[in-house]
């Protein structure tokens, strides 16, 4: 699943029927982000508190940064009553479309305090030139 919005087609879009059905499973199955940039990069900052980095699959292509992997359960019933648990496990997928001018091949990823941060650098701007062609005599 591909999320385009807006003019660039960068940023996650403002309507995520999942969000709004008030499933607390949908929270999990597309993890909180942000999206923003500067004059070098972009950034994709994802929450994902409790998800070890090997368990984490990112690619990018063709425009394209997309996000999996799966929270795998860590508890242990050891005889306990539970009498409630809001924590979540599964699997999740992100993907953003990402504007022209992201240097897929200077992709970077680091999680730190349980949210991965995914920079790409932005290309140097290509410099318009003109030629001027001859016209022949027909």
């Amino acid at each position: 699943m591909v999320e385009k919005t807006g003019t660039t087609g960068f940023w996650p879009s403002l309507y995520d029927p999942l969000r709004w059905a008030g499933a607390r499973v949908a929270d999990w199955l597309a993890p909180a982000s942000e999206a923003s940039q500067d004059d070098k990069a972009y950034r994709i900052a994802m929450e994902l508190p409790g998800v070890a980095e090997n368990d984490i699959h990112l690619t990018v292509e063709g425009g394209v940064v997309q996000l999996s992997g799966e929270k795998k359960t860590s508890r242990e019933e050891k005889g306990e009553t539970w009498y409630f648990s809001e924590r979540q496990f599964g699997s999740f997928s992100r993907s953003f479309r990402l504007p022209d001018d992201a240097d897929e091949a200077g992709v970077k990823a680091e999680m730190k305090d349980g949210v991965l941060t995914v920079t790409l650098p932005k290309k140097a701007p290509q410099m318009v030139t003109s030629k001027r062609v001859p016209i022949a005599k027909g």
